[in-house]
């Protein structure tokens, strides 16, 4: 049984997950966890500093706001309509009554934006007829309802001066002062604040200012000089959120402007501006409907009701931050920015970056236990402590007890107490690793960051992590696998192929008109012929450029055959039919019906054929067979299929201006004008990043909608499929064929699935749904709006950013930004590293907190005292907590990562390997400076010196030698399973830079701020001790690392041994591993 093996959780969402203890608080899954359990795991955390713990995490108060302020805002827009449909309702019944509204011109525009905002809020139709509708309004806008604004700089200028600009007022960050405060909120530094100002206090009175502000102000200066790390820490942090978070909102469209198709920011976007539109988009801001075929809307983002809004002549108001769910068409934009419904509803609610990770949340209950435990060591070790004092037995350098009954007076009992309790206090700080769930956090924010150099934004952080996970990758092919650069390399024409493709001079006058009025009005895609006769512009989906690039080197005038026709009604390409259709209006009168799509489909909705020289043949069996084996022929040379078709259709029988709009072309009985071929060569570089998945033990599946045997030359090609391996069901099948298979049949043949060719968007959802319940972690590219469902049901979904749609996007967990498959595979190695740096990170927090408390407890019970003071535990935090996490967090990924598999969702974080090189340190560390503590006066010669100097020196080299066995073990954290810890190292200046400013501040500290830290300055010699001290560290970590440890965790070995003695637990696990 599959380590990752799941089981069905209603909490889930009905889905599958991962086998885990439903009774285990730090446990979520990584997408859609419930609000009672991020509740729970939050409840159960030990928290020294909620508001910066929790600071990355979902603000579950927030969120129940922000949905307030939604609905307000949402029931503002309704209400205002509700009345303006009353006012509207009252004017019908009283037609004689003819109101002329104002026009109140705004800087050289006959309409001001009082007047616009009013028109789009209410929904004012009656104003826009008086306007002169969408026409009279553009006019009054200055622009140009087929070529749009100029464009020119300073046009836009005065349009954003005039109207506003596409943006809104966000709410700030944190502020550095802010996460100051913060970070001045940790219950133990507030602790040791207290006790600082005590002993600040008690220290002046006995000792008087000059000497007595040494114990309390050094304390004071280590917890400012924390609370100061751990700011600027955070305040990096915040920075890189913030700039991720604009570039997640940084939507990038297609406007006309002067004629032409250009990509502009959502954020450049000005009133008057023409803006296209197609299934998927996200509408830019407030405007008009200028034309649409088949458009409507999902407006639930505005008014909360899920129901899809159809737009027409009559409803032509679209809303900003809708989405479009059908059709096609063209906007006119009349309120940008503030002056919308969505810029009003974006300016209110804050933009939330918290999402707690199932690491963190795994981390926190590692933190939890590791607090409980070390603050019940320190409360141990205190209350020994002050045992030992009160009773005489703490002894001063010079031999005397500190503290004698009757003799020794309130402040001086009273001071020697304190000092303990700030000791005490200072190992829960130590003890406690606050940093290990911030650690994920950063590691985050830094992959993040590496992640959009490398072309992929990231939406969910928890995505990051899962992607180390993944066990297979299910990509589309064009555009992820193929280069997206289509082009017709061969046409099939009237029954023989045209050689080259464009030669239609073969072709009769009828022949060639049929297809030259198929291919310029069933398009989405545009042609613009520059006037100053520049190179032409083809603007439009691959497929649809690659065609239109075609009918160019015809000859097509496309803007004189598209004035010859009128276009009734557009069926948009449907992904699920692959076709999309158009009827035209010739001047003749005479309708035309024209589909395009895949070629095998259409073929089959024909029944006779149009010859070259323009007359209708009925399609015989024979002719059937040569045209699938000319589809054929093209597909197995890796071709994409395409046909053209059409119908003659009487004008009589289309329907009226009100019902045209629910008319189903007929798509039957059609003639078949011809079939392309569409070549889209394979990406450079993606074989090997197959090759890469397969080593890493990813495997790597394309789902595509084209045909199968172009899917399998592709497959070939790319290496997703072996040469050597049979091509046949069920490693290459169709979708309609998975489809139709039971659902348990579909989960036993999903594994076996390479290629799946022919398959819709639920087709790709069923496979989904299959591998997951199968216990893979699986990764899905997609780029259309029904691709959706199965990015939101994937552990991962990863939209395409160039050809994918904002409905993708915003189901999408990854946005891959150049649409390319190698870009894919680097996401998957920085899952990698993100848990790699973690696992580091931890090994190299826990060898300082074991050998910290250690050292501590046993100096504590053996001489009441302890060598490391709360100065110098501080200190050792910043190194461990902050410094530490910087260092080792920010470490990049290496092609090792690659060669391993994934790693499991449910293996532990702290593995046998990472035990074993944490006890090795950890017993060195402690066995060494309690050598030191016990017989260091001895061995470091200092019993000619005087007992007070030779113990401040013993003490020193003892906090000197622990600090530099954590520099040196840091290296060894680098890499926790390599021999050469070494590797790479100068390639991480980030890495070395704090170990270089951690060494030069513990020198400072040692040789100049003595005074704070209660040290001395050491000899060269004693230095030299210390450093080889540290030094063998790392010999000791080579050895250790030639000793085997088990496969299966220790702490399954001991969850067994107790199993063994229990065995109905026995027994209910191996029921549970049986289903």
């Amino acid at each position: 049984m599959e380590s990752h093996q799941r089981l069905y959780d209603e909490e889930y969402g009905g889905g599958d997950v991962e086998i885990c203890s439903s009774s285990d608080t730090f446990d979520i899954p990584a997408k859609n966890a419930s609000l009672d359990r991020l509740r729970r795991w939050r409840q159960a955390s030990l928290v020294l500093n909620a508001s910066r713990r929790f600071r990355y995490t979902l603000d579950l108060r927030k969120g129940e706001e922000k949905e307030k302020t939604r609905r307000k805002i949402r029931a503002h827009a309704q209400v205002i309509r509700a009345a303006f449909l009353f006012k509207e309702a009252g004017k019908r019944e009283a037609p004689d009554i003819v109101a002329v509204r104002p026009v109140d011109p705004a800087a050289g525009f006959l309409i001001g934006v009082e007047q616009l905002n009013t028109l789009t809020r209410e929904h004012d139709i009656s104003a826009l007829q008086e306007y002169g509708g969408v026409k009279g309004l553009s006019i009054m806008l200055k622009t140009d309802v087929d070529r749009g604004v100029s464009g020119d700089d300073a046009e836009l200028s005065h349009r954003r001066a005039v109207f506003g600009a596409n943006t809104y007022p966000r709410k700030k960050g944190r502020s550095f002062l802010r996460l100051l405060w913060e970070a001045s909120h940790d219950l133990t530094l507030n602790i040791l604040m207290v006790a600082a100002v005590l002993s600040l206090t008690l220290g002046m009175i006995t000792e008087g200012v000059s000497q007595g502000w040494y114990d309390g102000g050094s304390i004071s200066f280590a917890i400012i000089l924390v609370i100061l790390v751990t700011a600027t820490s955070d305040y990096r942090q915040s920075l890189q959120f913030q700039h991720l978070n604009e570039e997640k909102q940084n939507i990038h469209l297609e406007v006309i402007r002067g004629g032409r198709r250009v990509k502009a920011s959502i954020f450049d976007l000005v009133v008057g501006d023409i803006v296209p539109l197609k299934i998927g988009d996200q509408v830019p801001a407030d405007g008009l409907m200028i034309f649409g075929h088949s458009l409507a809307f999902d407006e639930s983002s505005m008014t909360g009701e899920t129901k899809i809004v159809p737009k027409d002549k009559r409803t032509p108001f679209l809303m900003s931050g809708c989405k479009v769910a059908d059709g096609y068409g063209t906007m006119l934009v009349t309120a940008v920015g503030i002056n919308t419904e969505w810029g009003l509803l974006m300016a209110n609610i804050s933009t939330d970056n918290g999402e707690e990770t199932p690491l963190q949340v795994r981390l926190s209950g590692v933190t939890n236990f590791i607090g409980i435990l070390g603050s019940t060591v320190a409360g141990v070790v205190l209350l020994v402590l002050w045992i030992r004092y009160f009773t005489g037995n703490t002894k001063n350098d010079d031999g005397t007890p500190q503290f004698v009954n009757h003799q020794t007076g309130f402040k001086e009992a009273f001071s020697g107490a304190l000092r303990l309790l700030t000791v005490a206090v200072t190992i829960v700080v130590v003890a406690v690793p606050e940093g290990l769930p911030l650690a994920v956090t950063l590691t985050l924010a830094y992959s993040m960051r590496k992640m959009m150099n490398d072309k992929a934004l990231v939406r969910r952080l928890s995505s990051c992590e899962t992607m180390g996970s993944a066990t297979t990758i299910c990509s589309d092919k064009t555009g992820t696998l193929t280069m997206n650069q289509m082009t017709v390399v061969e046409a099939y024409l009237g029954g023989m192929k045209l050689d080259p493709p464009d030669n239609v001079k073969m072709m009769s006058a009828t022949a060639s008109t049929l297809l030259i009025e198929g291919i310029a009005q069933n398009t989405t895609g545009s042609v613009f012929l520059p006037e100053d006769g520049a190179a032409v512009e083809i603007t439009g989906p691959p497929t649809e450029k690659a065609i239109l690039s075609w009918g160019v080197k015809m000859g097509i005038d496309f803007h004189d055959v598209r004035s010859k026709s009128s276009i009734l009604h557009a069926i948009p390409f449907n992904s699920e039919k692959k076709r999309g259709g158009v009827a035209v209006q010739l001047p003749d009168r005479n309708v035309h019906i024209h589909w395009k799509g895949a070629a095998e489909l259409v073929l089959a909705s024909c029944n006779s054929w149009l010859s070259l020289d323009g007359l209708v043949q009925p399609m015989s069996s024979d002719k059937v067979n040569e045209y699938k084996q000319a589809i054929e022929d093209m597909a197995v040379s890796s071709l994409r299929c395409v046909a053209f078709a059409y119908l003659p259709y009487n004008l009589e029988n289309v329907p009226n201006e009100e019902e045209i709009e629910k008319w189903e072309l007929p798509e039957d009985e059609l003639i078949l004008l011809g079939v392309v071929g569409i070549k889209d060569p394979c990406r450079p570089g993606v074989k090997d990043a197959v090759k890469l998945c397969s080593t890493a033990g990813v495997k790597v599946r394309m789902v595509t909608g084209d045909n199968i045997q172009t899917a399998k030359a592709i497959a070939l090609e790319c290496g997703i499929l072996d040469s050597g391996i049979a091509a046949t069901e069920p490693t290459v099948i169709e979708g309609k064929a998975f489809r139709a298979m039971p659902e348990e049949a579909r989960v036993a043949m999903a594994e076996k699935i390479t290629v799946m060719g022919r398959s819709s968007p639920n087709d790709k959802l069923l496979l989904v749904q299959a591998l997951r319940r199968k216990g893979h972690v699986v990764a899905v590219t997609g780029d259309g709006t029904n691709d959706a469902p199965a990015l939101h049901e994937a552990d991962i979904g990863l939209a395409m950013g160039i050809q994918g749609t904002e409905v993708a996007k915003e189901s999408s967990d990854i946005i891959i930004l150049d649409d390319n498959f190698a870009t894919v595979v680097k996401v998957v190695r920085w899952g990698r590293s993100v848990y790699a740096n973690i696992q580091k990170f931890i090994q190299f927090q826990l060898t300082v907190n074991v050998a910290a408390l250690v050292i501590n407890v046993i100096a504590s019970m053996s001489s009441g005292d302890v060598p490391l003071n709360a100065v110098q535990l501080l200190w050792i935090n910043l190194i461990m907590d902050t410094l530490g996490a910087l260092a080792l967090a920010t470490e990049p990924p290496t092609d090792k990562l690659m060669k391993r598999n994934p790693v499991g969702r449910r293996e532990p974080l702290i593995t046998n390997i990472m035990w074993r090189n944490l006890f090795i340190q950890a017993v060195y560390q402690v066995t060494i400076l309690q050598v030191f503590n016990f017989r260091g006066r001895t061995i470091l010669h200092l019993n000619h010196e005087s007992r007070d100097h030779a113990e401040k020196v013993k003490n020193t080299f003892i906090f000197n030698t622990f600090v530099l066995c954590q520099i040196f073990n840091e290296f060894n954290a680098r890499k926790p399973d390599e021999k050469n810890v070494f590797r790479g190292v100068t390639n991480n200046k980030f890495f070395m830079g704090i170990i270089g400013i951690t060494f030069i501040f513990q020198v400072l500290i040692i040789e100049f701020l003595g005074k704070f830290t209660s040290t001395v300055r050491l000899n060269w010699k004693l230095w030299l001790v210390s450093i080889v001290i540290g030094l063998v560290s790392w010999p000791l970590d080579l050895a250790g690392k030639h000793i085997p440890v088990p496969n299966i965790p220790y702490l399954e070995c001991f969850s067994r041994c107790f199993r063994r003695k229990n065995p109905s637990q026995d027994e209910e696990a191996e029921r549970l591993e049986s289903t």
